[in-house]
């Protein structure tokens, strides 16, 4: 039997979004279906309505850090109830036999349902997803504040716990944004040693209270020259090409650079700059759901959430526009 939902479209690249009704087939036997409460807006909802990544497909509804409650289970879905609220994230399926699937790297997937890739995301009054993916929220957390979680927070937490990273590192983050300013606060509570690596002065106040023990402005060679040497891990969040040797520089032996943020351009990396000290350059997505969970547990009990604004979600438009214009502190996110 069919279904009319409603959503937020895109109907070609960068174009403005418009309210559409949305055609949907019976639930499948291993999906969830989900009544949207509130979806944050992520940078990758922006390359993905322009097409920056060249995988986007219009009519595009996007939006993939969704807060809604179970509304509907297909009959194999398992471990969750009708009206138990859940977030789901980038990913919304996954085939649970390959390789990565059986030990626990469901994120590494090369058959990974993507939310909001050849399938309507969480800028509608309903989503979909395999039960696996729709990850229960913990009563500690804030339902109106978690949406972010699911995308920017595993993305930076994910490699915090699947790096190695220690208590006693000295990390840095590059980019204290969306990301960045969820990186800080985990790190923080982590029990590293945090700098805040940034080219926007006004930011400072915020990093430093958001966790960061010290500002390092990016802009001012002096402060990088004296910092060479002494990071264990650097976080690069940002989505633009920076002179990443100066980075590189900054590690100390086994140093790792790590990148969450979709530069498109190629990185540059001389080889010395890796062979001498025995650095690493290193990336990843987000995370499986079982370190979803880990982060979601660790964020309730240390108090972690996003730093919100908060839109209805018929004004996603302004809200995307609000997002464009780099105004956004921290995240936006989109209520019913």
């Amino acid at each position: 039997m069919k279904e009319i939902w409603q959503g937020w479209a895109a109907p070609a690249a960068g174009a403005k979004l418009q309210r559409q009704s949305i055609v949907m087939d019976a639930l499948g036997d291993e999906q969830v279906q989900i009544r949207v409460e509130s979806c944050g807006v992520c940078h990758s909802d922006l390359s993905m309505i322009d097409n920056e990544w060249g995988m986007s497909q219009y009519p595009l509804i996007a939006g993939h850090e969704v807060i809604g409650t179970v509304e509907a289970m297909g009959p194999l879905a398992k471990g969750l109830k009708v009206g138990d609220r859940v977030g789901l994230g980038w990913f919304a399926g996954s085939c649970l036999t390959c390789q990565p699937c059986w030990s626990g790297r469901h994120q590494l997937c090369q058959s990974a349902e993507q939310t909001i890739v050849g399938r309507h995301g969480g800028f509608a009054d309903r989503v979909r997803a395999h039960w696996s993916w729709a990850i229960p929220l913990p009563d500690s957390l804030d339902a109106r504040k978690a949406g972010p979680l699911f995308c920017g927070g595993i993305t930076v937490f994910a490699p915090i716990l699947d790096g190695g990273v220690k208590p006693t590192d000295r990390v840095g983050v590059i980019g204290i944004g969306g990301l960045g300013h969820l990186a800080l606060q985990f790190l923080h509570k982590w029990g590293c040693h945090v700098t805040a690596f940034t080219s926007s002065a006004s930011k400072a106040d915020e990093a430093l209270a958001l966790g960061a023990h010290q500002v390092i402005d990016s802009r001012d060679g002096a402060a990088m020259k004296q910092a060479a040497g002494t990071f264990d891990f650097i976080l690069s969040t940002v989505n633009v090409p920076l002179e990443w040797n100066d980075y590189l520089n900054l590690l100390g032996p086994d140093g790792t650079l790590h990148f969450v943020g979709a530069v498109l351009e190629p990185i540059p990396v001389p080889a010395f700059s890796l062979i001498g000290g025995r650095k690493k350059v290193t990336g990843s997505p987000l995370g499986s759901p079982a370190t979803v969970r880990k982060m979601l547990d660790f964020a309730g009990r240390h108090g972690i959430s996003a730093q919100t604004e908060d839109f209805a979600m018929s004004d996603i438009n302004a809200a995307l526009d609000h997002l464009r214009a780099g105004k956004a502190r921290y995240r936006v996110v989109l209520h019913q």
